[in-house]
């Protein structure tokens, strides 16, 4: 984790941060206007939505370094490309994009869940080809599920890497607060690795993305939002993971991954300490211990030789 004196180091990735942040605040905006007009009624959109394409920059080097660092990698291992789980950075704007005109509250849209498929590495000096769509919409009544993909590629690599989301929004009231039974870590896992994160980690994580929602880095702001103190950011749990498989499974390898395919079940209040476990069946979990509740789990497969 960043010790507070290389705070100000990530500090400089700031002016970097434009597109995400813009993207943050014009979906605040669109959140306000929702409840302004309480006459909108919730309507399923049409699915599949409008594919959303735009090319950016290659990502700068000291922004990807500082990102393996923090997530626990080593940078030499990406050496020529970049870390596929730095595409909230890169997506976050397009994927936003795709839930313009819907009905369902955007204040109340919560990260449920990831797909990450690795179709090859993504080079680090060409530009990213992106594509963003909503693929479909889950809605019983009580919640909807929004269905969204982003697609990264270039030139030399079309298509490198496909990330499906699932964005849920709860629509009866307590929906969000249902007592039901929580997920836990499994007995018979394997730790892999533990982690001391520090108060400060979702304000670092959101230095490193631009995802500066307040939730995770204004401890004022989480209360009011119903939680002890700031949660982390499901993507970097993600970030952290990917890296600790790398190094413990795979020897530092990180063309291994293909897939991995996670729900953030649990909120992961800050600062925390939590384990990192697998079982070996491609089964993974962060959690406080064997038995104990999960933040998140899932599975993961490799590349085949």
């Amino acid at each position: 984790m960043v010790r507070g004196e290389d705070m100000a180091g990530l500090a400089r990735h700031l002016l970097q941060q434009g597109p995400v942040v813009a993207a943050l605040g014009r979906s605040a905006l669109m959140a306000l206007a929702q409840q302004v007009d309480q006459s909108r009624q919730t309507a399923t959109p049409m699915t599949p939505g409008a594919v959303i394409t735009q090319t950016v920059a290659p990502r700068p080097a000291g922004l990807v370094n500082d990102l393996v660092r923090w997530s626990g990698g080593e940078t030499r291992a990406y050496r020529g490309t970049v870390p596929p789980y730095l595409f909230p950075q890169w997506g976050f704007p397009l994927q936003s994009r795709t839930l313009d005109g819907i009905s369902y509250p955007l204040a109340r849209i919560l990260n449920a869940g990831c797909r990450m498929t690795v179709n090859g590495q993504i080079p680090a000096n060409e530009p990213l080809e992106l594509s963003a769509q909503l693929t479909g919409v889950d809605d019983d009544g009580r919640r909807a599920i929004l269905h969204q993909r982003l697609v990264t590629g270039t030139a030399s690599a079309p298509e490198a890497l496909t990330c499906d989301f699932q964005a849920l929004v709860p629509l009866s009231r307590g929906d969000g607060k249902k007592k039901k039974e929580r997920a836990r870590v499994p007995r018979d896992v394997k730790e892999l690795a533990f982690w001391r994160l520090g108060p400060r980690a979702g304000l670092e994580f959101a230095l490193l993305t631009g995802d500066f929602n307040p939730v995770h880095w204004v401890g004022p702001y989480a209360r009011a939002a119903g939680f002890r103190s700031t949660i982390l950011h499901g993507f970097a749990t993600m970030a952290r993971t990917i890296e600790g498989l790398n190094r413990t499974l795979w020897a530092g390898d990180v063309e291994r991954l293909k897939v991995l395919d996670v729900r953030f079940v649990r909120p992961l209040i800050l600062p925390a300490k939590v384990g990192l476990y697998v079982d070996g069946q491609g089964g993974v979990w962060v959690g406080d211990a064997p038995g104990g509740p999960a933040y998140m789990q899932g599975s993961y497969a490799l590349t085949t030789e």
